[in-house]
């Protein structure tokens, strides 16, 4: 079953302080969701959460038109109306080495032919300049140099 609702939720997150108005048009949704579907388990899609969200927790809109559907189990789903519907995806079912082994024996499973890769080109580096030596210079070494000794000089009489 689905249907497309347009949910007031001023008069619900009035009631509550601004620091938790958010929270509470989220909860005013799920409880206009759960009366009008006659279902427990009510999820919430991330497009509708993200518009309730979108100008923080003091100011959640007012109202807010969705697209709900209900399914088989009683789970109700509600999107944001005019949000891309993602595809559930099952998982693959994995295979133990048991499987994989009887699988190749017994070849019930066609092989998937092997692709060749595409040719790979050889990576030419850019040819470098040859290396020059850099010349050798002998380390200098510093030695004292040579005491002189002076003499007084002779005094003239």
């Amino acid at each position: 079953m689905e249907r497309t609702y347009i949910i007031p939720l001023r008069k619900g997150w009035l009631k509550a302080q601004r620091y938790k108005r958010a929270k509470k048009a989220i909860n005013t949704l799920k409880e206009f969701l759960k009366k009008h579907m006659k279902s427990e388990d009510v999820r919430l899609g991330t497009f509708l959460n993200l518009e309730i969200w979108k100008h923080g927790i003091k100011n959640p809109p007012s109202r807010v038109k969705v697209n709900v559907v209900k399914d088989d189990k009683g789970v109700v789903r509600a999107e944001l109306f005019g949000a891309p519907v993602a595809e559930v995806k099952k998982p693959e079912e994995k295979k133990g080495i048991i499987k994989k082994i009887a699988e190749k024996v017994t070849g019930k499973e066609t092989a998937k032919p092997v692709e060749k890769p595409a040719e790979i080109k050889p990576v030419v580096k850019p040819t470098e300049k040859p290396a020059v030596p850099k010349p050798v210079v002998a380390p200098v070494v510093k030695t004292p140099a040579p005491k002189v000794e002076v003499k007084p000089a002779a005094t003239a009489q």
